[in-house]
């Protein structure tokens, strides 16, 4: 799905902790509520780290739905 990585034009760290337990929605909550951004913003990935350091979670909209991304190291 992330092959062709030209569509992403902006990359947003979140700052802080976030409780990774949180799905598409409530990801998208925080991003409207805390950080004030638009989640339906094609091209921007969203990325987020919980309490621990070796883990990390992205949203990003594709045009016709989320893409949910966790990496863990």
């Amino acid at each position: 799905m992330l092959e062709d990585t030209a569509g992403i034009r902006r990359v947003v760290l979140a700052c802080g902790t976030v409780d990774l337990r949180k799905g598409i929605d409530g990801l998208a909550m925080i991003i409207g509520d805390k950080y004030q951004q638009n989640p339906f913003e094609k091209g921007t990935l969203f990325l987020f780290c919980g309490k621990r350091s070796d883990r990390l979670k992205g949203l990003l909209w594709m045009g016709t739905g989320f893409l949910l991304l966790y990496k863990r190291f």
